[in-house]
């Protein structure tokens, strides 16, 4: 059993049908069982910078991100096979669809929970063997690469580790860091090995492989 996050930005970024396709095609070449999440992404955080913007507090933005992210997985379920047909909305109906089908496909869950620390729960939940959470980097770095050329990649952490990395970051509704800060800590919690990687269509297919590939977080 392995979780899998997907960011929304990745796959729905750019509303690009082939793309989605892509990743759909990944994901049905695994022949494991497997839950995905996936996230609100770019869509998700325009809408709730427009709410904020008209006062929405942020429990409401993330209700926004919420209802995102389950259109997404709506649209990813279209194109999977062997995968249970509705949208798991909370961690028992996934665990309940796992028992029938090879994979199930849910978005977030409740406000105050990113995509990435809802999968990290249901990682925990199902007692899976791996969590792995595809991002826009390619791994955990010492700083955001995007913004500092000298920032440092690591090969392997420690969930202290990386707890002690994201805690600085940005954990309002929307936020984009890699890896947020609830999601680390629940990795430090339940000590499900994961892997942090960049997420295109062709390295979820080798992360599910279990190929070595971006930053691994190891108990």
């Amino acid at each position: 059993m392995k979780v899998l996050a997907l960011g929304g930005s990745m796959v729905f970024g750019d509303f690009d049908g082939d793309r989605v396709r892509r990743y759909a095609e990944a994901i049905n070449r695994f022949s494991g069982k497997l839950a995905v999440v996936i996230g609100g992404g770019r869509i998700a955080r325009n809408f709730i910078g427009i709410a904020r913007g008209l006062g929405a507090d942020e429990v409401w933005c993330d209700e926004i991100g919420i209802v995102v992210t389950r259109i997404n997985a709506m649209v990813l379920l279209s194109g999977l096979k062997g995968c249970a047909p509705v949208v798991a909305k909370d961690f028992s109906s996934a665990k309940l669809l796992l028992a029938d089908y090879d994979k199930v496909v849910m978005g977030g869950t409740f406000p105050g929970h990113t995509t990435d620390a809802t999968a990290a729960l249901l990682a925990e939940a199902l007692k899976a063997e791996q969590l792995l959470i595809a991002t826009s980097v390619d791994g955990v770095y010492s700083s955001d690469p995007r913004r500092d050329s000298e920032a440092t990649r690591f090969e392997e952490l420690t969930p202290e580790e990386l707890v002690e990395i994201v805690a600085r970051n940005d954990v309002r509704a929307g936020s984009s860091s890699v890896v947020d800060l609830l999601a680390s800590k629940i990795i430090q919690r339940s000590r499900i090995p994961t892997v942090i990687f960049e997420g295109t269509p062709e390295n979820v297919e080798r992360a599910l492989k279990g190929e070595k590939i971006g930053t691994i977080i190891r108990p």
